[in-house]
């Protein structure tokens, strides 16, 4: 998914070198870099993916806390799953690989 680059940063003036140590004064310690690009794109995933548990979460809580009137029973199951299908289309609309995966059933 994401490369990381190893390289040096001066933990004085913040420089960073690859892939070795300068000869300065300076005192390095090793850190990991990774493009901005890749950060950026996992950054978005993750976003997509807390809306996403945000909307299942909400649907679960509503599922969890519901209780039908007397005889209403099958009216709020119904609403329930009304309510959990646009979610799930929402979903897959916005992400491919729940949309492959309905695809392939």
């Amino acid at each position: 998914m994401t490369n990381r680059v190893k390289a040096w940063q001066c933990i004085g003036c913040g420089r960073i070198e690859a892939p070795q140590t300068c000869i300065g004064v300076c005192q390095d310690r090793k850190v990991e870099l990774v493009y901005a690009s890749e950060h950026e794109d996992a950054l978005a995933q993750l976003t997509g993916a807390l809306t996403r548990i945000d909307a299942l979460e909400a649907i679960a809580h509503q599922l969890a806390w519901t209780k039908p009137r007397t005889g209403e029973w099958e009216h709020s199951y119904r609403a329930l799953q009304q309510r959990a299908r646009k979610i799930l289309a929402s979903i897959s609309a916005t992400s491919p690989r729940l949309a492959n995966a309905k695809q392939d059933e």
